[in-house]
């Protein structure tokens, strides 16, 4: 085989049961489902290999999973074991080969150099990187390795065998290897533009290919679509950087606190971390904005933009001018969201402000000290204020889609 390749592409299978079944060895090889927390009405956000095999999937309640597949066991999801063994996973893979981009808390790809692009030689790259894994973190964590020429190909090759696949795509054996799946099987094809494909007559993955990239731009109402059917065919597409603006956190409020005190406080601490998530990253924020989702009146918001800072108390002072606004009733989820980030050293401050250019001020020193003594001592041993009536889980800190927490995160 002497075709070139550009990209190596890996993805854990089923993550989050498989590191339970590293850290109890017991559940290796049985069916398990991960849940947000451990209640029948909870729906497995992930399944364990031997599990998918009874039909259990994400979105399946724990009541309905006992039925399809009796004997399986099930774990709360733990968010800081998640991320901590996809760093263990990191250094392993970064012996054989560098990550170049981390996609998701169980997806990373790699850049393939020189005598690497060889077809037969990334393969075996491939190989080796499930080798380390399973050597140097744990025999109970597989994953499905893909190469091509550019990252989607890479991704779609890696999906076509699992667990535990080794595969490739590249322009010679396309669109036959892939004319059996289905178009949402094809990553980038959303709900949304599935439908739009349904409507222009595209049912299969052979018609989807014979597009022409002009089509595709007018099909997908953007340049990405044009994008997406070149990278299909092989080519390699520069995409612009890109940079962050805002930073937030969510939460769906649990019985407990769906009062409007309730969920004042949950904002209230959702804030508090996204604060110190500012200044790990060396952050000023200049916008503030706060959500509320009531079963009354719907979804109520303030927001505006405030000084340049990282000071949770000056936050939270304008987190309460906001909320006074809302008054909401019967609230079902909060969000906060802080915009206009700018790095701390590219700040000019103006002649109101109280700190030196580069600078922060002697209260957001008192922050930062805040940040290093619940680092050290633990989560909640200075905090900002009282804390909600139910305290959940991980608030601020769960894994979502695009995002890894810093460890950091759970001691905050």
């Amino acid at each position: 085989m002497a075709q070139s390749v550009n990209v190596l592409f890996f993805d854990m299978n089923s993550y989050f049961a498989s590191v339970f079944q590293a850290e109890e060895r017991d559940l290796v090889g049985k069916p398990l489902g991960v849940v947000t927390t451990l209640s029948p009405r909870a729906t497995c956000i992930a399944a364990s290999v031997e599990a998918k095999k009874f039909g259990v999937r994400m979105g399946t309640r724990m009541a309905e999973a006992q039925q399809m597949c009796p004997g399986i066991q099930f774990r709360a999801a733990e968010h800081d074991l998640f991320v901590d063994y996809h760093h263990r996973i990191r250094t392993a893979v970064e012996t054989v080969i560098p990550i170049d981009k981390v996609h998701s808390v169980d997806e990373c790809s790699c850049k393939l150099l020189g005598r690497e692009r060889n077809l037969n030689t990334a393969l075996q790259i491939g190989a080796g990187l499930q080798r380390a894994i399973k050597d140097q973190v744990s025999p109970a964590l597989r994953c499905s390795v893909g190469v091509g020429p550019n990252k989607l190909l890479a991704k779609i090759a890696a999906e076509l065998q699992k667990p535990e696949g080794l595969n490739w795509l590249t322009p010679d054996v396309l669109p036959d290897k892939i004319k059996a799946l289905e178009l949402n099987d094809i990553p980038g094809i959303s709900r949304g533009i599935m439908g739009r494909l349904t409507r222009a007559g595209i049912h299969d993955v052979s018609t989807l290919y014979a597009m022409s990239p002009k089509a595709a731009r007018h099909l997908w109402r953007s340049v990405e679509g044009e994008r997406f059917l070149r990278q299909l065919h092989g080519e390699t597409v520069i995409y612009p950087a890109t940079q962050r603006h805002s930073l937030g956190h969510g939460q769906v409020l649990t019985p407990k606190n769906r009062k409007p005190d309730g969920a004042r406080l949950v904002a209230r601490r959702l804030l508090i971390k996204a604060a110190s998530r500012l200044r790990r990253e060396g952050l000023f924020a200049r916008g503030l904005s706060v959500s509320v989702k009531c079963a009354v009146k719907g979804r109520l918001g303030a927001d505006g933009s405030i000084g340049a800072t990282q000071d949770t108390f000056d936050l939270l002072r304008t987190f309460d001018r906001y909320w006074r606004q809302l008054k909401p009733l019967k609230p079902l989820s909060v969000s906060v969201m802080l915009g206009g980030l700018q790095a701390v050293d590219a700040h000019v401050a103006d002649l109101f402000e109280d700190r030196e250019a580069g600078h922060v001020t002697q209260r957001e020193g008192l922050c930062l000290a805040i940040d290093a003594l619940n680092s050290k001592f633990g989560q909640n041993t200075v905090r900002f204020g009282e804390l909600p009536p139910h305290t959940v889980p991980y608030t601020g800190a769960k894994i979502a889609f695009g995002r890894i927490p810093d460890p950091a995160e759970f001691n905050e």
